[in-house]
């Protein structure tokens, strides 16, 4: 028996027509125009439509998987879901005014937080925006962009939010 690899095409009689995706010792993840993503013993009875070789361990479907989520993400307004530092989850955000006969202010800090993000993200896509402009010259991208980063710096008082350091705001550094 020969070993399909990555991309060879081939007919299942229960999932119909697919590509595989991903090999591993005993299984072909397959990806089927009907039915979506199965995976499937190596000796599985099916028709090869077409055989690639030497494809077996170059791509993975998590690699793919990977990769699309990156692209969506950097060329979408899709958030990315940034988890909250595990100390903050379920706490609340109290502001208090100096008047203590006005009444103080309660905040979920989940939504204080996920507000943050919603702004983070929204900068992310205004600055690949700018960077992917046509209009702009290359010294107005400069000098957008230096407001940008400059924003990032004003809002990194927020990173002790965040549970993972990637996800949080990064200014400009000091040399």
């Amino acid at each position: 028996m020969k070993l399909l690899g990555i991309g060879s095409r081939i007919e299942h009689s229960t999932y119909g027509k697919g590509v595989v995706t991903n090999v591993t010792a005993k299984h072909y993840w397959v990806t089927f125009l009907e039915n979506g993503l199965e995976t499937i013993d190596i000796d599985s009875e099916f028709e090869i439509i077409e055989a690639v070789e030497d494809e077996v361990d170059s791509v993975s479907f998590y690699e793919v998987e990977k990769s699309l989520k990156e692209i969506l993400q950097k060329w979408s307004d899709v958030t990315q879901i940034s988890p909250i530092a595990d100390r903050w989850k379920g706490g609340k955000l109290i502001i208090e005014p100096k008047d203590t006969t006005l009444a103080s202010k309660e905040i979920p800090i989940d939504t204080f937080f996920h507000k943050i993000v919603l702004v983070r993200d929204r900068i992310r896509v205004m600055e690949q925006k700018i960077n992917s402009s046509k209009t702009l010259d290359d010294q107005d991208k400069i000098d957008l962009q230096q407001y940008i980063t400059r924003i990032y710096g004003s809002l990194t008082t927020f990173n002790v939010l965040f549970k993972l350091k990637s996800d949080q705001f990064v200014g400009s550094r000091s040399k």
